[in-house]
C-alpha cells in the first residue's frame, strides 16, 4: 500500500508498505477520503504541535472515511463494502477519565497521526471496530471525514452551550470554526457573528448562517461592541488561536461571559490580559479535541449535508500530498476544507 509520510518540515515522500493483517476486534479500511486539518499544518509546517514534536518520519491524517475491506477475529456487524467514517482516538476505557466520561483526557489514548501512531495518509488502515461510524445512504466518504471537525465544534458548544437566543462571536473561519458558526445557529442562537480576515472564508460563513462576517483589519472588536451597545456577547470561541485573538475574544465577551479557546496556538504560553478576565468575571473553556461527538456529528451531517457539505473546496490525490498542503497553507484558490482522496480519486 502506499503511504505518505512526513519527513521534515514541508515534505512528504511516499513510500510502500505491506499492509497488516486486521488483529482481534479490528477493521481493515481501505481509506478513501482524509481531510488536512490545523494540527495537520502545524506538524507539516511547524514541526509539532506545541510542545508535542514530529518524529520522522510520521504519517499524519486523522479526518478519515473509506469502506472496510476485511474484518478480525471476533468482530461483528460489519462486512467488507460497508462506508464507514473513522474515529482517530483509540481509548482505554478503563482509566478513571475514561469511567467519568470525559474520554477525550484518557490516560492511555492512543491518538492516530501523532508521533508512533500512524494517521490515515495511507490507503490501508486497521482500527478497532468500534472506531468505525456507518455511513447512512446520501453520504460519501469526503463527506464523511467532515464528522471529525465537526465533532470538535460540537465539544466546544458542549463545554459552553448557548441558551436560545444568545449572542455569540467565532474568530477565524476556517472549518472548524465555520462549523461552530453553524453549530450555535443550529442550537438556536441568536445573532452570530464571525471574524475573519480572508474574504472567501467571510462569504461561506455567511452561506453557513452566521448573522455578520467582520474582517480583523476593520477592527471588528470595536464594530461588535458597536453592534451590542458596548455589552458584548455572551459566548466567544476563538477557533483561530493567532495573534492577539485569546485577549480579543475576552474584549468581546460581556461581563459574566464565557471564552471557549479551541484553536491550537503556535506558541508554548500566551500573554493573557488577566485583568479584563478579572474584572469581567469571564468563565473561559479549553477545547481537547472531542469527546465521542462522532454519532451527533453523523446525525447533523446527514441532516444538514447541503448547508455543510460545502465547506469541502477541494480535494486532491495521495500523490498530490505535497502540494495540496502548499496550497492549504497559503490560503491559494479559495479553498476551505481540503480532503485527500488515498483511493486516487481527483
Amino acid at each position: 500500500m502506499r503511504v505518505a509520510e512526513l519527513v521534515g518540515l514541508r515534505q512528504f515522500r511516499l513510500a510502500e508498505k505491506p499492509p497488516a493483517d486486521p488483529g482481534p476486534g479490528e477493521l481493515q479500511v481501505r481509506v478513501q477520503a482524509v481531510g488536512i486539518c490545523g494540527s495537520d499544518m502545524h506538524s507539516y509546517s511547524e514541526g509539532g504541535i506545541g510542545d508535542m514534536r514530529c518524529t520522522y518520519p510520521m504519517v499524519l491524517g486523522h479526518e478519515p472515511a473509506g469502506v472496510v475491506t476485511r474484518t478480525g477475529p471476533g468482530v461483528t456487524g460489519w462486512s467488507p463494502g460497508d462506508l464507514v467514517a473513522c474515529e482517530p482516538a483509540i481509548f482505554c476505557y478503563h482509566c478513571e477519565h475514561c469511567q467519568s466520561g470525559h474520554h477525550n483526557l484518557c490516560s492511555a489514548v492512543r491518538f492516530m497521526s501523532t508521533p508512533g501512531e500512524p494517521g490515515f495518509f495511507r490507503e490501508m488502515v486497521n482500527l478497532p471496530a468500534e472506531n468505525a461510524l456507518a455511513l447512512p445512504p446520501g453520504l460519501s466518504a469526503v463527506e464523511g471525514a467532515l464528522i471529525e471537525p465537526l465533532s470538535i465544534a460540537l465539544h466546544s458548544l458542549r463545554l459552553a452551550p448557548p441558551s436560545v437566543g444568545d449572542t455569540a462571536v467565532v474568530l477565524g473561519a476556517g472549518p472548524i470554526g465555520l462549523f461552530t458558526a453553524a453549530a450555535l445557529k443550529l442550537a438556536g442562537a441568536g445573532r452570530v457573528w464571525v471574524v475573519e480576515p480572508l474574504a472567501h472564508r467571510r462569504s461561506m460563513a455567511l452561506a453557513l448562517g452566521a448573522d455578520a462576517a467582520l474582517d480583523p483589519a476593520e477592527d471588528a472588536v470595536a464594530g461588535v461592541l458597536a453592534d451590542t451597545r458596548k455589552r458584548g456577547v455572551d459566548l466567544v470561541f476563538d477557533c483561530a488561536a493567532k495573534g492577539d485573538t485569546a485577549n480579543q475574544a475576552m474584549r468581546l465577551a460581556r461581563p459574566g461571559g464565557r471564552v471557549v479557546l479551541t484553536g491550537i496556538p503556535a506558541e508554548l504560553r500566551l500573554p493573557f490580559d488577566v485583568h479584563i478576565w478579572r474584572r469581567k468575571e469571564l468563565t473561559i473553556h479549553n477545547v481537547r479535541r472531542s469527546n465521542r461527538e462522532g454519532h451527533t456529528a453523523l446525525e447533523i451531517l446527514a441532516q444538514h449535508r447541503r448547508r455543510l457539505a460545502p465547506v469541502i473546496t477541494h480535494t486532491r490525490p495521495l500523490d498530490e500530498i505535497q502540494r495540496a498542503f502548499a496550497l492549504v497553507e497559503g490560503y491559494e484558490d479559495g479553498v476551505g476544507k481540503l480532503v485527500v482522496r488515498p483511493d486516487g480519486a481527483a
